[in-house]
């Protein structure tokens, strides 16, 4: 049994290639009843500020997981800050046990950062299959493994909790604007995992106090209408989503089921 949360597709990719079609951690989220029981258990998620997304942390508290194995893969872009070893302790101090925890580095899709043509354009040197067949052998084996946290990673990470980049959006405090680029097509309310995003007069309006920060809409948008408040792009013509992974399948993945 594996659970997925994903925004551009990388951690949707990855699910897929360690076992079976995964499950959606956003449309899991809509239920009351949350009791899981399989031989193995796995959450394949992006790092998010170097953390689980906050949704992903509400879906691990509040549910419950009957399973002799479980594990983590976080998907990263350029650095991990040492997210194994940090979220293993401290979901170990909650009484949640993880028997392994490792990242996959593939293209970093945080596009107030990031040129996405170069990160495009780097994608083979990641050799992300490589890397994803190691992990899935690992989890085949029931390894027990935490990824140690290198310093340079636990340097990084402390750095960028002393001056954080993102800002946490609030309604008053928009994330995003709608250029008049917009068509009204409603892609980014149908990407959207938290569902925080509704069409009123072909104009998409946003509900911040459940956003999660995941881009999804802003990377999907096929008008490319969708931009940043309080960030400029280093290239604002270009978005991403994984080569594997089509739109409809990010729409299943975050639609409602």
């Amino acid at each position: 049994m594996i659970f997925c949360f994903t925004a551009t597709g990388n951690s949707l990719y990855a699910a897929r290639q360690l076992g079976e079609e995964p499950i959606s951690i956003a449309q899991e989220l809509r239920k009351t009843d949350r009791h899981y029981q399989a031989d193995t258990i796995g959450i394949v998620v992006p790092l998010y500020e170097f953390d689980l997304p906050r949704p992903v942390a509400q879906f691990i508290a509040e549910s419950t997981f009957d399973t002799d194995y479980f594990y983590i893969v976080s998907t990263y872009g350029m650095h991990n800050g040492g997210i194994a070893e940090r979220v293993s302790a401290r979901l170990e101090a909650a009484g949640r046990h993880v028997d392994y925890y490792n990242t996959v580095i593939m293209a970093d899709n945080a596009l107030q950062v990031f040129d996405m043509a170069e990160q495009i354009a780097l994608d083979p040197e990641k050799r992300i299959d490589e890397q994803l067949a190691a992990v899935r052998a690992d989890i085949e084996a029931q390894r027990h493994y935490i990824q140690p946290a290198l310093q340079e990673e636990v340097d990084f990470y402390e750095g960028y909790m002393k001056h954080p980049f993102a800002l946490r959006p609030d309604n008053d405090n928009p994330l995003y604007y709608v250029s008049d680029d917009c068509i009204g097509c409603g892609t980014c309310s149908r990407v959207c995992p938290m569902q925080c995003i509704r069409i009123v007069d072909k104009r998409p309006v946003y509900d911040y106090d459940i956003c999660a920060d995941c881009y999804a809409c802003i990377q999907a948008c096929p008008q490319k209408a969708i931009h940043f408040v309080n960030f400029d792009e280093p290239n604002p013509n270009v978005r991403y989503r994984n080569p594997h992974v089509t739109l409809a399948d990010l729409v299943k993945a975050n639609g409602q089921s």
